[in-house]
């Protein structure tokens, strides 16, 4: 494919995740990445559940979970004692926890899936220049036969803390970074430490920290990614200036495995010793921002657009959900169905939350996750990035007054749907897992046979008004009188979905592609459904 309708820049997960998007809704796209091969890093090995619920809608998830480790905790020790032991555990209303899985084998995961579209890494190629104007994008790539110029309709930048894409735009990247160096190293230890939990070791002097060790549990027998103070045989010199992106490994000397060892002699909670270094890193950490993740038809996602410290694994989860973000809508926007300025709500709804991001990492490096905080149901949300909104986009509707679930927000999952000819009760994300935005309407037993005539003809109107491109369910409570319906029907068995949507009478609920509600109603009116909708569709 020559001239695609989307080219994207990096094969990370987060470039991935954009292909993948792109083409379950038969986009035609190109992928390119510089590297020859991929690296074989464990860097990000942090999942988040919400990331997981993403994984689950593309279709990848169980690949995930087969590859994976659960991360159960975290252990804290000051000084030799055990000081603090958070456990990982989600509320029951949320269908997955917290797994750890090295990069290299999301990345695998991914790329295979990829394929199965008929879609390949083009490796050894980068982008070298493009140019934009009103009707799309012409960009220079460079593989092993030398230049191609490539035209496409829109570009996307997922190339990293050191973006061609993001220079090429002209994109400012504020910020700063750390003095402090670190090095990583991915090896197995004998030790009796309790299975999936994370433990976290620091030395203090008068209450300051002086040296540290951080270890994550990985897939295997007790193998972990561990990370620590660099020792001074390896560390750079100089601090990075402010204008140089000193984010990510480091060239020169790599720590062998006595240099972790080291570590582990002074800072682990019991003797133990270390074995089968797969691989090790110098460090730095920057914590930057653009100032806009896009302009005109070329944007920029995930490491390209925000930096900041790994503490909690942010990073690569926040990219992976721009992506997912950013890909149905420029779908929506190749295919001619989406909205004039649809494409605008990416930088809207995503910068806030890069912003976000950078700023409460930063404070997690210094003061440690949850500092600030004595609820620890809103920390564990908060860090399982459950708790995003989108409320302020100018493609959610505003909400209705005392409405237990608003727009903008997650749409949360619900057990206990039962439907004609399926034996065993569904959830409600899986009904959600399409390429398209869902439209669930509800009826409880006062709904009349005119109510369903009017839920009925909402979602006449809702196929006409989006080009077909919305799937529609009833979801009904298990007395309402609403068994005649042409509309595909689904029972709240368990009165989940009410509780959780806070829906009763007739109501309306519009879910994205990504998962977030953008609209909700109730009673349902018709002309107020298809107003909404022309925010994002033609």
């Amino acid at each position: 494919m020559v001239h695609p309708e989307v080219l994207v820049v990096g094969a990370g997960p987060v470039g991935l995740t954009a292909a993948i998007e792109l083409r379950r809704r038969g986009v035609a796209c190109r992928i390119i990445d510089p590297l020859l091969e991929p690296p074989q890093y464990a860097k990000a090995v942090g999942i988040q559940p919400r990331s997981l619920e993403v994984f689950e809608s593309m279709g990848v998830l169980r690949h995930i979970l087969d590859a994976a480790i659960q991360m159960r905790g975290q252990i804290v020790y000051v000084n030799g004692d055990e000081v603090a032991r958070l456990e990982l555990a989600l509320p029951a209303d949320v269908p997955f926890e917290f797994i750890g899985l090295p990069q290299y084998e999301t990345e695998r995961i991914l790329t295979e899936y990829l394929a199965t579209f008929g879609t390949t890494i083009e490796r050894g190629t980068k982008l070298t220049a493009f140019e934009q104007d009103d009707d799309g994008v012409v960009a220079t790539v460079t593989g092993a036969d030398g230049d191609d110029t490539v035209r496409t309709q829109y570009l996307l930048g997922c190339d990293g803390a050191h973006s061609v894409v993001r220079k090429g735009l002209g994109l400012t990247f504020e910020g700063g970074a750390f003095v402090e160096q670190y090095m990583l190293g991915d090896v197995e230890v004998d030790w009796s430490m309790p299975r999936g939990y994370g433990i976290r070791s620091m030395h203090q002097t008068d209450g300051e920290t002086d040296d540290l060790l951080v270890c994550i549990p990985l897939p295997g027998r007790r193998r972990y990614r561990m990370s620590m103070l660099v020792p001074s045989d390896l560390a750079g010199t100089g601090t990075p200036a402010a204008d140089k992106i000193a984010h990510g490994f480091e060239a020169g000397p790599k720590p062998e495995l006595n240099h972790i060892q080291a570590v582990l002699d002074r800072l682990s909670p019991e003797p133990t010793r270390a074995s089968n270094l797969r691989w090790s890193s110098v460090f730095r950490i920057s914590h930057r921002i653009v100032d806009s993740y896009g302009r005109g038809r070329v944007f920029v996602a995930g490491d390209a657009a925000h930096i900041h410290p790994p503490t909690g694994a942010q990073g690569m989860n926040t990219g992976i959900q721009d992506a997912h973000n950013l890909a149905w809508k420029v779908a929506l926007a190749v295919s001619g169905a989406a909205a004039s300025d649809l494409l605008d709500s990416y930088d809207a709804e995503r910068r806030p939350v890069g912003e976000e991001v950078v700023g409460r990492t930063v404070r997690s490096a210094r003061e440690g996750i949850g500092a600030g905080s004595s609820d620890p149901d809103y920390v564990i949300r908060r860090e399982a990035q459950l708790l995003i909104s989108y409320a302020d986009s100018p493609i959610v509707a505003q909400p209705e007054s005392n409405a237990a679930l608003t727009p903008g927000s997650r749409a949360p999952d619900a057990r206990g749907l039962t439907r004609a000819a399926v034996a065993f009760p569904l959830r409600l994300f899986t009904l959600l897992a399409g390429r398209n935005h869902t439209l669930l309407l509800y009826a409880d037993e006062s709904v009349d046979a005119r109510g369903l005539e009017l839920l009925e003809a909402a979602a006449t109107s809702v196929e006409a008004a989006t080009q077909g491109l919305v799937d529609t369910y009833l979801v009904a409570s298990p007395s309402a009188d609403v068994g005649e319906t042409v509309l595909p029907l689904v029972r709240d068995r368990d009165g989940e979905f009410a509780h959780a949507y806070g829906a009763e009478g007739s109501a309306a609920f519009v879910v994205r592609p990504d998962g977030y509600l953008g609209f909700r109603q109730s009673p349902v009116a018709v002309d107020g459904l298809t107003e909404y909708l022309k925010s994002t569709f033609r």
